[in-house]
């Protein structure tokens, strides 16, 4: 191999934002003398926006590619023609749902992400919604804006349960961080057959058992990710397995709830709150009623944001680009038959 050509096509590449882009492209590089690597974020860009200008420079570029370094949503159109070479297709994301109705998809084009990196970000993101929700912090901003405190009475997350669904990085890390707050752990997950234990778990359930882990838990977590399997894996009949005063949080995908069945049991007080990192369509329409809810509390999905994301993506890729070149086998290779 004489050469090896990357094409970087993410708008957190593109020159005139305030990111450390040169620093990255110099790591990538850097792998390798055999790399040579094409930062086409800001054509890229432009091009989702309708500016075609640089598309004749994009396409000499894509032409070329033996990899693509991308953000799911940031691929350039007619992605396999345009890139015939086109070998691997590294994602910044985790996980791979929204290639599932592209070309790329059924392609022999191998496909990886950066599943491992959000641990840490969407652990502590799911202990600060469930400390806000045993806090009534929903209450106190309600207070602060009506300029009116009243004294209310705290609840503790220690002796709790929670309840997670999917026991994978992000799981277990949240299964980790709710054991050092005194919680008891329930987890489910698609490889386990029947019950038992697992670190940092203190109940591990088939997923054929999720409603039993649902009516013990007190906030359940759903970390899976999206595949035809999981799409609505709570719906109504979910919900009121729930207690009534427990929460749900999801740091997923919006679509693993029915999310009109969650409305519904947010009104009929089924259960107490939902914390959403996620929704069904993003960003959330104006006219949503989760917006109202007092028991809703809403974030952007930004629980995998921290401050050095672009670099920890980019040291897992230049693993990766290690492992390629030496013909090892690739970290985080989706399974298109799983979808993860």
């Amino acid at each position: 191999m004489d050469s090896f050509n990357i094409v970087v096509v993410t708008p957190a590449f593109d020159k005139s934002l305030p990111h450390s882009d040169n620093e990255i492209i110099r790591r990538i590089t850097g792998v390798s003398p055999k790399i040579k690597v094409n930062d086409a974020s800001t054509m890229m860009m432009a091009e989702h926006q309708g500016d075609n200008s640089g598309k004749e420079s994009l396409d000499n570029m894509l032409a070329e590619a033996d990899v693509i370094f991308a953000f799911g949503l940031m691929l350039p159109r007619d992605l396999l023609t345009r890139a015939p070479g086109l070998k691997w297709l590294q994602l910044m994301s985790a996980g791979a749902d929204r290639l599932r109705d592209t070309e790329i998809w059924q392609s022999n084009v191998t496909i990886t992400g950066v599943s491992g990196i959000h641990a840490n970000a969407i652990g502590e993101f799911v202990l600060g919604f469930m400390l806000m929700f045993a806090k009534s912090m929903p209450l106190c901003f309600q207070m602060k804006q009506k300029r009116e405190l009243r004294r209310y009475t705290p609840h503790l997350l220690h002796d709790k349960t929670v309840g997670v669904l999917g026991l994978g990085h992000i799981g277990s890390e949240v299964a980790r961080l709710s054991k050092s707050f005194g919680m008891k752990v329930i987890a489910t997950r698609r490889s386990v057959k029947k019950a038992g234990k697992a670190k940092n778990v203190d109940l591990m359930l088939p997923q054929a058992q999720l409603r039993e882990m649902l009516g013990k838990s007190d906030y359940i977590v759903l970390s899976v990710p999206l595949t035809p399997e999981t799409r609505h894996i709570i719906g109504e009949t979910e919900l009121s397995s729930m207690k009534p005063s427990s929460y749900i949080i999801n740091v997923g995908r919006g679509d693993l709830i029915d999310e009109e069945a969650l409305i519904r049991a947010l009104d009929e007080k089924k259960i107490a709150g939902a914390g959403l990192d996620v929704t069904a369509i993003e960003p959330l329409p104006k006219n949503s009623r989760l917006w109202d809810m007092d028991n809703v509390i809403l974030s952007p999905h930004v629980s995998g944001g921290m401050e050095d994301y672009m670099g920890q993506a980019t040291e897992l890729f230049c693993d990766n680009i290690h492992r390629y070149l030496e013909g090892k086998k690739l970290r985080n290779v989706i399974d298109r038959k799983k979808g993860y």
